[in-house]
């Protein structure tokens, strides 16, 4: 078996650097499969951009941050008293947005680090501005490191982010360090010549790890192949074959994220159920793969299976050889690989 991503690693550190410098304060995301590098490698690589902390998704992936990256580590997702993969350190710093959890951190773990969150309109986690007052009276002896907001990804944040930063200020909230998310360069630019007095950090993922696609390739292996005949039926469900071609079995399925996807937002409530429905698995019958052979994207002959896919090739294309690599088109948030290869 084989799908592996293929980075053209001076082009792609290229970039990581150019972003650090251009953005001070940077904390890099480094969370669920790691942006399709591994969390570890991306850990590893932030220690070289020289950033002071970075910011994983959850309590689950703490340990390996820690041990992987020497500076602070901030979880995204909120303190929770009844989360039990909770663990504490002196270079961990929480997200708070409850009172009552602010109030029972505080009195079991005293000397915790602590990000207050603010509630954006993406409506998820996070105090209202009412709130920050019994926040604040809350804390006791526990140290705030600064304040967050997670915006949406709408690209026009930029008086969201001016509402909280002037709520900051009138606000008791002994902090003038403020994570954001989701601004762009211009959005950052203007809040910090508004804002002189915050120290602006911006916590970035995507733009950071997968800015430049073009130092990215994907290559999955031709692990068979079959001459068919029209109408001759194949795979788990016996499927009819459209024309004369042939199938290939290659590397790559849905536990590597192959087929796989995000649910689409839907409008009426029959295409709402009809996406619940597929449950996210949109390559169903001929749907058309990620996998592209003779300079075209080719369609599924059936569903991805676990760890191979079969793809339908008609007669008249190029056909591959067992043991070649073909081009694959992935989602890197959701893909995961055999192997990272830095080129």
């Amino acid at each position: 078996m084989s799908f592996e991503l293929h980075v053209d690693a001076e082009r792609w550190r290229r970039g990581l650097r150019a972003l650090t410098e251009q953005t001070p304060g940077l904390v890099p995301v480094i969370k669920g499969n790691g942006y399709g590098f591994g969390r570890d490698l991306l850990a590893a690589e932030a220690a070289d951009l020289g950033v002071s902390s970075i910011a994983v998704g959850t309590y689950a992936e703490v340990p390996g941050a820690l041990k992987a990256f020497a500076g602070d580590v901030m979880v995204l997702s909120p303190w929770r008293p009844f989360d039990g993969e909770v663990m504490y350190d002196a270079r961990l710093i929480h997200t708070v947005g409850r009172v009552e959890d602010i109030a029972a951190l505080a009195a079991d773990h005293s000397d915790s680090r602590v990000i207050i969150e603010g509630e954006t309109s993406m409506s998820r986690h996070g105090f209202d501005r009412h709130e920050l007052a019994a926040a604040v009276a809350a804390l006791g002896e526990l140290q705030v490191e600064g304040f967050a907001i997670h915006l949406p990804m709408t690209g026009h944040n930029l008086a969201e982010a001016e509402s909280w930063a002037a709520a900051l200020a009138a606000s008791q909230v002994e902090t003038t360090t403020f994570f954001v998310s989701h601004l762009t360069p211009d959005e950052l630019a203007t809040i910090r010549e508004r804002r002189p007095h915050l120290d602006v950090r911006p916590r970035i993922g995507t733009s950071l790890w997968l800015g430049d696609l073009g130092a990215l390739s994907v290559r999955a292996t031709v692990l068979d192949r079959h001459q068919l005949a029209r109408g001759e039926r194949v795979g788990y469900r016996q499927r009819s074959m459209p024309r004369d071609g042939y199938l290939l079995i290659i590397a790559g399925g849905t536990s590597h994220g192959i087929g796989l996807e995000a649910p689409k937002a839907s409008s009426g409530a029959v295409q709402r159920g009809k996406s619940l429905a597929k449950g996210g698995l949109e390559a169903a019958g001929f749907s058309l793969s990620p996998f592209t052979i003779d300079g075209k994207q080719r369609w599924f002959a059936e569903p991805p299976h676990m760890q191979a896919s079969m793809v339908f090739l008609p007669a008249s294309a190029a056909v591959p050889e067992v043991g070649d690599t073909v081009e694959v088109a992935v989602r890197f948030t959701t893909a995961t690989f055999d192997a990272v290869i830095l080129d």
